[in-house]
């Protein structure tokens, strides 16, 4: 993840090194003129009055350092130049409280808002840009492209609370947006926003819904219809002094990660520094809650894990001290006169991505320096080597290829349509993995199964000389609850015969010397201590003529002539026979 930082650093070497040692990278310096002249490859001298620009690449996880704001202050606390910041939360009665309320109909498109406001911010064209850019570069990656999170800011003297978050019918929406100077209703906007190349990316979380989602103040004025864009009437100006910060959502967590980082990030501007005004949040069931929360997460981390995963041995007040520098408040732990020392270490609400204590382990090997661990020779010696399913798969394409099959490779991504309605197998779609706001309808969901691939294949080469042998080999994903992430992966085997005749005595000697091959032996109907072959009645298969795989007491596959109907889907003209197999139970 690249950031682009505008400023002036005495010493460019210097300034790398103290990247390299922070754990980001200096990937270049520039300037706006030079990337200009790069471009269209003009050639003309440099100016001396040109602002230098820092391109530094960024961990991902790290939404502390999307802006110069939080990056300049992590280098200066790592630098011992200043203290790690306590984030506070003002004290407000709760008569006086800004609130919120959310209507009920807000559960059908996005149910969830958090708010929080900075008072007394005082804005300068810089810390206005970087504002803008931190929101910019927050809905592109933590948010997705504002579907899981949409970030509203607002001039709240213009405004006048409590506010209501509720989802009304676009044609009831009805506002002034940003650079716009007359009225548009959700409805007119969401035609007009087609042609322009920045929100149109945004209109399909929104297209289809009845109900679009829209915050208003008490007066009936929009300030946001999220997740595309605010009104006109509370815009941010350089004079704005207070600012409202609202996060609409589909997932809570982010959201309260998005606006603790827009807070945590600009409060150094307000009048008292670091301090966040909170806003109550009155759900539709009535239960009501205070956004945001900054408090420090506390973790207990043995001293002897991160010495032990470094490599090196350190003691509490070294590991504290480097953890300080890391942002990351660190004391003796509880158990500090035990066998085993632990360190108390307070998670800031600025380290969202420090979630066990490897990302403490790996803090502190930064702030001592990966470049001063000494290399030593490890205690045991390993042989890398492939893993005994990959050695079978490798070894079973060499059989299937000197059979005469020739080896292709198919998208694991595919559409619905392919995948299920054109092989006849729409009962399979509860077990596929569902790819979330694909790109495009050729790419909805991951494979159950290969045939879909190999057919497609065969179709776009159908001029191909018979008869076609084609072979593929790999992995399928199938929903299973039973598995830590929801879906296990399968390797399959499928081969596929063409020419004027069907082939499938082909595919059937193809099955049997696989079988031949890993060492199992055909057997009569019922034996379990090997294989054999019984009728099935798949619809992606000619009736009569296909037959399901039987090894030692358990279907691992199915062969036989394909449909009609399925050929004529994918516009082949000559029938053909297909095998597919999972080998998993064979290696």
């Amino acid at each position: 993840m690249l950031m682009y930082t505008v400023c002036k650093f005495p010493a460019d070497e210097e300034f790398d090194e103290v990247c390299f040692e922070f754990g980001i990278e200096l990937d270049d310096v520039t300037t706006e003129k030079a990337i200009i002249r790069k471009e269209k490859h003009i050639n003309e001298e440099v100016e001396d009055d040109e602002e230098i620009i820092y391109k530094i690449e960024i961990p991902a996880n790290r939404y502390d350092l999307l802006c110069l704001e939080g990056l300049a202050r992590a280098l200066r606390i790592f630098k011992c130049i200043e203290p790690v910041p306590e984030f506070q939360v003002s004290k407000v009665p709760p008569a006086s409280m800004i609130k919120i309320q959310v209507k009920p109909k807000t559960s059908m498109i996005r149910p969830f808002v958090v708010c929080a406001v900075l008072r007394g911010v005082a804005l300068d064209q810089a810390r206005y840009n970087s504002f803008i850019d931190l929101q910019d570069k927050l809905h592109q990656n933590l948010c997705r492209r504002r579907t899981l999170v949409a970030i509203g800011t607002h001039d709240l003297d213009t405004l006048e609370g409590p506010f209501t978050y509720e989802a009304l019918p676009p044609s009831e929406i009805k506002f002034v947006p940003l650079k716009e100077t007359k009225e548009f209703t959700a409805e007119d906007l969401m035609e007009k926003y087609k042609a322009d190349l920045k929100l149109k990316k945004f209109l399909h979380i929104l297209e289809g819904s009845p109900v679009h989602p829209v915050i208003f103040d008490s007066k009936r004025r929009v300030l946001s219809w999220p997740p595309i864009i605010n009104g006109a009437h509370s815009a941010i100006t350089l004079d704005t002094r207070n600012i409202f910060i609202e996060c609409t959502a589909t997932d809570l967590t982010k959201a309260k990660i998005v606006l603790n980082t827009m807070v945590t990030m600009f409060s150094e501007y307000c009048t008292n520094k670091f301090e966040v005004e909170p806003v109550e949040v009155i759900s539709a069931n009535g239960l009501s809650a205070v956004y945001p929360d900054l408090t420090c997460r506390k973790m207990e981390v043995s001293l002897s894990y991160i010495s032990s995963a470094l490599g090196v041995t350190l003691g509490v007040s070294e590991v504290t001290g480097l953890l300080n520098r890391m942002q990351l408040p660190a004391t003796k732990g509880d158990n500090i006169e035990g066998s085993d020392p632990t360190i108390s270490v307070q998670v800031p609400p600025t380290r969202s991505d420090v979630l066990h204590p490897c990302d403490v382990m790996e803090d502190v090997g930064i702030g001592y320096g990966f470049n001063n661990i000494k290399q030593t020779t490890p205690k045991c010696v390993t042989q890398g080597r492939l893993l005994p399913l990959n050695e079978f798969s490798d070894s079973l394409r060499a059989e299937v290829a000197m059979a005469g099959f020739t080896e292709v490779v198919t998208w694991i991504l595919g559409s619905f349509e392919e995948n299920f309605d054109m092989v006849k197998r729409n009962s399979e779609k509860q077990k596929a993995v569902v790819v979330g706001n694909p790109r495009t309808s050729e790419f909805e969901v991951v494979r159950t199964s290969l045939l879909p691939g190999m057919l497609k294949t065969l179709g776009h080469n159908k001029d191909h000389p018979r008869p076609v042998k084609l072979f593929e080999l790999s992995d399928v994903v199938i929903l299973d609850p039973k598995k830590d992430v929801g879906a296990r992966n399968e390797r399959h085997l499928t081969a596929l015969y063409c020419n004027a005749n069907s082939g499938f005595e082909v595919i059937h000697g193809l099955v049997d010397r696989i079988m031949q091959v890993v060492g199992v032996k055909a057997v009569s109907v019922g034996d379990n201590t090997g294989y054999f072959i019984q009728p099935s009645e798949e619809p992606v298969f000619f009736p009569g003529r296909q037959a399901n795989i039987i090894c030692k007491g358990s279907q691992i596959g199915t062969f036989g002539i394909v449909h009609p109907e399925v050929l004529q889907n994918f516009l082949i003209p000559d029938p053909c026979s297909i095998l597919e197999i999972n080998i998993e139970s064979l290696h």
